[in-house]
């Protein structure tokens, strides 16, 4: 490496480093605000805390990355400008392409190493996070009674203390006693004073009543006419009460495969297998809505069929066979299991089972039913007026009927001749069947029957486009997460295509003009992110397009930029901007005395 890309590259690492420490941790902030009710005053350690923050840094790092390398990159190029290193270094002869260099190929491993945490670094982070995140959502709030305030941590009990005395010290206490699950203040504690301190590791909390007074009421029954409840008053000098906190201000940590569905947690070829799972759905909902239709219209249907498309049948064929597939593996892996346990027993030439089940023999078209019998099992075919049952597995034998106990009726069936009509009905014919409709009210009963089938089949279709609108959001949506693992690494390289000639075309380093730069373009594409992934979810877009969107868009800004820096201009100086306008009134000037 020479001295020029030494030089170059050091001057980045160290902005790069303190901006990518410092965007980390405004978005951690930004992110822990989200959180800040639901995991702070629940009385939970420091080290879980810690780890909670450190899933978060790793989360939010693509997100982090971005911005670092566009604002390292303007402060570097920009000091560069600013002390003269930068106009030295091209009148030796260094082009600008090649003093960007060093940092290019910094920036595009960086990106491909953006590129490998996105797809197996952040989705197992994201399932430790939403697995920690759900333990202390559901953890109750650290036990912390406040005078004058009903405190209800604690379920099945709502406790009021008018004074605090000390660390476990309570004066005047009124305690409500749900723990039997029935509604109502039934059972009800006062006492003069109390005490209320952990024991047992802290595993479970003490509360000493002293002189006070329990009431309890007897639930009335609705309804029934009968004798006031009962009701009791106990008064006390001393009531110990035991409150478990093992499941109610412990934190129980949740298995992770509860959060094996959500997409944010799976890398690429785990979106695959979700997205082909997920057309299968859809390919299977829209096939039965042309079975279903062609159902209800059996009129038209009698000589046609609603066909689906030609796509849906091939991916109908191609699912069918796969599932096919599998369910014959899996019936040879039982298949085999059954054969190598059946190899143990050993095999006899007959075996007489009493009582079978009736079986159902079909001989042209006629069905034969066996009388439940006792029949013999034979795996030697002895003679002609035998009837053999085929085996229906490999490991059934055959089984030998005879056929004189059969008492068949093949003969004795009577034939039923359909002979159709091709003459035309006569006027007293279609004067019968006519009044037959108008008297018995068969065409009110046609015409209700047909509303009714009109909107059951409405309402069957709009189910079912529900259903298939919410499978191809899905659908959209692992896409989107697909290609985003793609659109967080390339951002890299495209706010350095942005950041570094912007530096040198203003050639002010330090956190001033850089800062302000830096954030209108992250915001820019923040807000150019979130729309086109709004437009892939609704449909409005293709998902590769949306999550495209932005680099797309502050692409060509870069391409301008680069132009723009190794020509020199001044972009931000009024004087580049003064020419610009002088050049357009003098054309004006021309065309106006060519037109004269």
């Amino acid at each position: 490496m020479k001295k020029l890309d030494k030089l170059i590259l050091g001057s980045f690492l160290g902005p790069f480093l303190l901006t990518f420490i410092v965007v980390d941790f405004i978005l951690l902030t930004v992110n822990m605000l989200k959180y800040f009710d639901e995991i702070f005053g629940k009385g939970l350690s420091f080290w879980i805390y810690m780890e909670l923050i450190g899933y978060f840094v790793i989360s939010i790092s693509p997100m982090a990355l971005p911005l670092a390398v566009l604002l390292s990159s303007l402060m570097t190029f920009g000091n560069l400008g600013e002390h003269f290193e930068l106009t030295a270094i091209k009148s030796s002869g260094i082009s600008l392409l090649r003093a960007l260099r060093p940092i290019g190929v910094f920036v595009i491993v960086l990106a491909f190493g953006a590129y490998l945490s996105n797809n197996y670094l952040v989705p197992k982070v994201n399932l430790k996070t939403f697995s920690l995140l759900y333990d202390i959502r559901m953890k109750s709030p650290a036990l912390d009674i406040k005078a004058g305030v009903f405190y209800a941590g604690i379920p099945g009990y709502s406790i009021k203390v008018n004074e605090k005395v000390g660390e476990f010290g309570l004066k005047d206490i009124l305690i409500y006693d749900h723990s039997d699950g029935r509604t109502g203040n039934l059972k009800v504690t006062l006492a003069d004073s109390g005490r209320m301190e952990p024991f047992f590791n802290e595993n479970y909390m003490k509360l000493s009543l002293y002189h006070g007074q329990n009431y309890r009421e007897s639930k009335p029954t609705r309804g029934i006419v009968e004798k006031p409840v009962e009701f009791d008053r106990i008064s006390f000098d001393t009531n110990e009460i035991v409150f478990d906190l093992n499941n109610t201000f412990k934190l129980n940590r949740t298995a992770e495969d509860a959060w094996s569905t959500n997409r944010s947690i799976k890398n690429i070829s785990q979106i695959k297998v979700g997205l082909d799972s997920i057309g299968t759905l859809v390919n299977e909902q829209l096939f039965r809505s042309f079975q279903e239709a062609e159902s209800i219209y059996p009129f038209f249907t009698r000589d046609r069929k609603f066909k689906p498309s030609a796509k849906i049948a091939e991916r109908k064929f191609l699912d069918d066979s796969i599932r096919m597939a599998k369910m014959n593996r899996e019936k040879e892996l039982l298949d085999s299991l059954e054969q190598s346990k059946n190899l143990a027993q050993k095999d006899t030439s007959s075996i007489l089972v009493d009582k079978p089940e009736s079986r159902t023999l079909t001989t042209n078209s006629d069905s034969l039913i066996i009388d439940k019998k006792t029949v013999t099992i034979s795996n030697e075919v002895s003679s002609n007026d035998s009837l053999f049952l085929k085996p229906t597995s490999k490991n059934e034998q055959k089984v030998e009927i005879k056929l004189a106990e059969l008492d068949t009726n093949l003969n004795s069936k009577k034939q039923v001749v359909k002979v159709e009509r091709t003459a035309a009905l006569t006027e007293m014919e279609r004067e019968r069947i006519d009044s037959l409709v108008e008297n018995r009210g068969y065409e009110k009963s046609a015409i209700s029957m047909a509303l009714t089938n009109s909107r059951n089949l409405k309402n069957s279709f709009n189910i079912k486009m529900s259903q298939i609108d919410n499978y191809q959001r899905e659908y959209r949506r692992y896409q989107i997460a697909w290609y985003q693992k793609y659109t967080q690494a390339f951002a890299c390289f495209a706010m350095f295509l942005i950041g570094a000639p912007l530096g040198a075309i203003i050639k002010k380093g330090g956190l001033g003009m850089p800062v302000l730069i830096s954030i209108i373009f992250f915001i820019v594409y923040y807000m150019l992110t979130i729309t086109g992934e709004k437009w892939a979810k609704e449909g409005i877009a293709d998902p590769l397009f949306g999550t495209w969107f932005s680099n797309l868009c502050l692409l060509p800004f870069g391409l301008f930029f680069v132009r723009q820096a190794r020509k020199d201009a001044r972009l931000f100086e009024p004087d580049f901007y003064l020419a610009i306008w002088k050049s357009i009134k003098n054309r004006f000037k021309v065309l106006g005395s060519k037109a004269h």
